[in-house]
């Protein structure tokens, strides 16, 4: 069952999990920001938070270099590499499972899910990350809008299915156009 749920403008991430609790019903669950795309394996995701029985799993991914990497020894560089994902770290991808028990972490409605809940549960051992090597974008700025409509365009795409990306930029179109 998929459930988009108005939370408020002000409401934060934790203040929003919570607000989804009567909808959760005390199963296990999935969540996204929903600014991100990606190929991830919805249902390796959940057999793998499911494997290892802990209150949440994120999905982490590497993000798409913007720089390339230098290494400076004085003022000598000993390693150039330009523009190599594999130089970055790993980083939240905003695809979530999580476990009833996240609720009794989050205050209020000025919690913000990737401070005190996330980090308390990473502290007790509660927190895994699923890494995730496919395709990952986050859709925060117009230039990664920018790059997804180039991607699109591509011949030879990522995307298995392109109408749902398609229909998620068009949806961001309208979104631009209401604000102005």
């Amino acid at each position: 069952k998929v459930s988009i749920v108005d939370t408020g403008q002000k409401t934060m991430t934790g203040g929003r999990l919570k607000r989804l609790k009567k909808f959760v019903d005390g199963e296990t669950f999935m969540l996204t920001y929903g600014d991100g795309i990606s190929d991830v394996n919805l249902k390796k995701l959940l057999n793998f938070h499911k494997k290892n029985n802990k209150i949440s799993t994120l999905t982490s991914v590497r993000p798409p270099a913007r720089f390339g990497a230098i290494k400076i020894n004085g003022a000598k560089v000993t390693y150039f590499k330009e523009k190599s994902k594999l130089d970055e770290g790993w980083i939240n991808g905003g695809f979530f499972v999580f476990e009833p028990k996240i609720f009794k972490y989050i205050r209020d409605d000025k919690t913000y899910l990737e401070r005190e809940p996330l980090q308390q549960i990473s502290k007790k051992g509660q927190l895994l990350a699923y890494k995730h090597n496919g395709f990952w974008q986050c859709m925060d700025t117009l230039r990664d809008k920018s790059l997804m409509e180039k991607e699109l365009k591509k011949k030879k795409t990522l995307w298995k299915n392109k109408l749902i990306i398609k229909d998620y930029l068009n949806k961001i179109k309208k979104i631009e156009k209401d604000i102005r």
